[in-house]
């Protein structure tokens, strides 16, 4: 998918760009909101450079029942300031006007952008410069609801496969998804134990026989050489949990959020540019 006009995305940009550099992405995820609006703008902000090639941004929501518990504390650290889909918006097109070329992705539930109106919803989102959607409750029977829509607006619609996915499954999955495929490596929550490195190289690979689309894999990814792995196997590593996790840190220990979780995004970074050198 390209949008209404073939014009290529940001997605697509980015993607192509790390092929050509020889090496996967950093894909880091937020919460929109925490531990507020005026300092996960700066953690936005802060991102491109510390390392991050995509980012996705969670809409905070009061039942993140695919979450594990850092995520939904995250959550609720946002809601309790005030966070919302609207400030959710308001957060990308602050980042937009320092950052024309990272791309990001809303990561959520359907229920808030139901609630906010799914036509309204696409407008805003292609307007804040939203550049796709990961929407975890919405299984492919139901892509008239809000992927078909995403599509026609010119907002890619990224889905998710799991372990669980089996070939017979995949085709379905993989039919109206645009960006990149999401492999959720471990069945389960989020912020569960580490992968199976071997598996996921052994269900990538499988999945790369139905796609050309690139592959982000994330769950259970908490440090720099976890990340390498995944980076030496998949286009992308996918990491948010742990990221979530500072941010709550931080706000406990009294230090400052967006230091604390860069420099983390900063190991992450590194490590995925180096790994397929190290591979080799």
């Amino acid at each position: 998918m390209t949008g209404k006009n073939d014009a290529v995305s940001r997605i697509e940009k980015r993607f192509a760009a790390l092929k050509a550099e020889g090496r996967a992405g950093l894909v880091t995820f937020i919460t929109a909101g925490d531990p507020d609006q005026e300092t996960c703008a700066k953690l936005l902000a802060g991102l491109p450079a510390a390392g991050a090639d995509v980012i996705e941004l969670g809409m905070p929501f009061s039942d993140p029942m695919a979450d594990g518990p850092s995520i939904q504390a995250a959550n609720l650290r946002a809601l309790a300031a005030g966070a919302s889909l609207k400030k959710t918006l308001e957060l990308v097109r602050g980042f937009r006007k320092g950052d024309d070329n990272t791309p990001i992705v809303l990561m959520g539930y359907f229920n808030p952008i139901s609630a906010y109106g799914v036509d309204r919803f696409l407008a805003d989102a292609k307007a804040a410069g939203v550049d796709g959607l990961i929407v975890v409750d919405l299984p492919p029977e139901e892509d008239d609801e809000l992927c078909i829509p995403a599509m026609k607006a010119g907002i890619h619609f990224i889905r998710l496969a799991t372990p669980t996915t089996d070939d017979q499954r995949l085709p379905a999955v993989l039919q109206n998804t645009s960006g990149f495929l999401y492999y959720v490596s471990i069945a389960g929550i989020t912020g569960a134990a580490a992968p199976d490195t071997a598996a996921v190289a052994a269900a990538v690979a499988r999945i790369k026989k139905h796609t050309q689309i690139p592959v982000a894999v994330g769950f259970g990814i908490r440090e720099g050489r976890r990340a390498a792995e995944i980076a030496a196997i998949a286009d992308a590593a996918v990491v948010g949990s742990a990221l979530v996790e500072r941010i709550g840190e931080a706000k406990d220990k009294g230090l400052d959020p967006v230091e604390h979780m860069l420099a983390l995004v900063r190991e992450l970074g590194s490590a995925v540019r180096n790994a397929r050198k190290v591979a080799a």
